[in-house]
């Protein structure tokens, strides 16, 4: 099949050829192959400044990011065979990881599928396509998933603020088969049932399954905060762990909801409670009351979405472990995470560095963490390393 070409400026192709697969509006060259001459989700075949082929992907010439190499094959054909090989391939490597079917079964770029996210948990999977390209693919990839694992239910949650910078709507619902009431997955060896349909994101965050086994290990026999809780990921799997007492706190009354339902799935609930607070709140009141926890997770939400939002975003973590080394008992462990990207790992190290000396306390790093293996990261690609966990011992002076 013959696509349209879509030709790079001159020297524009060094980062695709270096691995990358994003092309910048900037970077095409539009005396050439005018953006205004293609439709969002245009299928294109990218040439170099010398009409060079470099393979196929898809453009949007609404968007900063114009095109998404897909193939480096030129020749390959974008259609249900090129899904179901991609989709083989991703489940493939999941199948080596992991014993159980809950997981991040395709992430994006580093799956070679840019745009696309689907999450499985068991029968039922969730579906993000964040752009475009692949929002016109979206029937050929829902096709493919019911050949490939024949789920009992695969739910669109095309809510994420990718696909305003694409120019598309937001979608939510069943796209295929049925669905009632909660999911139940198990990660770590600990129950939980989650919303997929109407839960955030696309109802569980598998990013920091590895994180949270390490946080729960560190927490037997010990009275843990868990902030930030949603429906218990890490607070309830401390509790299943051995720890001695947990209290959530969340702003979401029906994310509590879910974690004290978790708690009582997994005969926890006796030594877990929550709280519907602001977690600012939350933590200017525990420091005026002198309350003390040995474990304290503080995973917010991305508090960076933007670049721009950078400085605003940077006070508000420094505020957030601020507030919580206040709150941690001598030789309590503090686990520090963030999902911005645009907060880097380094950049925490040194926001938990300089508030510790603020409050006059001894840290130390204990260990590092990142994103589960099923987010696997693109090594052209830093967008797709995000999620960075700082595990931390505060102590007296020294």
């Amino acid at each position: 099949m013959s696509y349209s070409p879509l030709r790079l400026r001159k020297n524009e192709e060094r980062r695709l050829r270096a691995g990358h697969l994003w092309i910048f509006s900037n970077e095409v060259d539009v005396e050439h192959t005018p953006l205004r001459r293609f439709s969002a989700g245009d299928l294109v075949r990218v040439e170099d400044s010398r009409g060079q082929e470099m393979g196929v992907g898809y453009v949007n010439p609404e968007s900063l990011i114009a095109a998404r190499l897909l193939t480096r094959n030129p020749k390959v054909e974008i259609g249900a065979a090129f899904i179901a090989g991609r989709l083989q391939r991703a489940l493939a490597l999941r199948d080596r990881l992991y014993h159980r079917p809950y997981y991040r079964l395709v992430y994006g770029e580093s799956d070679g599928l840019p745009g696309l996210v689907v999450d499985r948990y068991g029968e039922v999977l969730a579906l993000q396509t964040n752009t475009a390209g692949m929002d016109r693919l979206q029937p050929l990839i829902v096709d493919q998933l019911q050949i490939l694992l024949k789920p009992r239910a695969i739910v669109l949650r095309n809510e994420s603020g990718l696909r305003q910078l694409e120019g598309l709507d937001t979608a939510t619902g069943l796209v295929a088969g049925d669905l009632q009431g909660l999911v139940e997955i198990e990660e770590n060896g600990v129950r939980f049932r989650i919303d997929v349909l109407e839960g955030q994101k696309t109802g569980w965050f598998f990013d920091h399954r590895d994180n949270r086994a390490r946080a729960a290990e560190l927490a037997k026999g010990r009275k843990v905060l868990d902030l930030f809780s949603y429906s218990g990921a890490w607070g309830v799997q401390a509790a299943a762990a051995g720890a001695a007492s947990v209290h959530c706190v969340d702003g979401s009354e029906s994310a509590l909801a879910l974690a004290r339902e978790n708690a009582r799935l997994n005969g926890v609930d006796d030594r877990v409670d929550c709280q519907h607070a602001d977690v600012f709140d939350f933590l200017r009141q525990a420091r005026e009351e002198r309350r003390h926890y040995d474990v304290i997770l503080l995973d917010p939400p991305a508090l960076i979405k933007r670049k721009k939002d950078a400085k605003a975003g940077l006070e508000a973590y420094r505020r957030l472990n601020q507030g919580a080394l206040q709150l941690l008992s001598h030789g309590g462990v503090l686990v520090s995470a963030s999902c911005s990207y645009h907060l880097a790992s380094d950049t925490l190290h040194d926001l938990l560095r300089a508030t510790a000396r603020q409050l006059d306390r001894h840290l130390v790093l204990i260990g590092r963490g990142g994103q589960g293996p099923d987010h696997p990261v693109h090594p052209a690609i830093p967008e797709t390393d995000y999620l960075k966990a700082w595990f931390c011992v505060s102590g007296p002076s020294l």
